[in-house]
């Protein structure tokens, strides 16, 4: 179909509905299990193992404070698993790649951020919150309204 044909059919039918973010999902690279978890920290001090959203959400043991207090703030939940318990419906759209940050909208999921733009955050949350944002933007999502009881 041409654009000029399409652009008369977006008038006709109207503007399509912009997908609003209903939670994000970050997926570590990394299994969940004890096993995993310990194999992931030994790996990781040996300089063997890397997960960039790791290095952004933890410190040597546990959840920074600062992603704690970051994530609180989001106008969404922002739930993370590891690659071995993602959910279905994320690992479908990721299909294998992590580290990965997701949005789940009422249109689907929406892959947003990748190894290489989670790795370029360099571990600062402030980073990941900027390239979020601007992931969103360029994929015209937009984030719920405060009346919309999700923020």
């Amino acid at each position: 179909m041409d654009d000029a044909r399409q652009a008369g059919d977006d008038d006709e039918m109207g503007p399509s509905p912009t997908a609003t973010i209903v939670r994000l999902v970050g997926i570590y690279d990394a299994d969940g299990t004890w096993h995993g978890e310990l194999r992931y920290w030994v790996g990781a001090r040996l300089g063997r193992t890397h997960c960039a959203l790791c290095d952004i959400t933890h410190g040597s043991l546990r959840e920074k404070s600062e992603w704690k207090s970051c994530r609180a703030g989001l106008p969404v939940g922002f739930d993370v698993y590891h690659r071995d318990d993602q959910p279905a419906p994320v690992k479908s759209a990721l299909a294998g790649v992590v580290p990965a940050v997701v949005a789940e909208t009422s249109g689907g999921i929406v892959p947003l951020l990748g190894p290489a733009e989670l790795e370029a955050c360099g571990g600062s949350v402030d980073d990941l919150v900027a390239a979020i944002e601007r992931r969103v933007e360029e994929c015209g999502l937009a984030w719920p309204s405060p009346r919309d009881g999700n923020g």
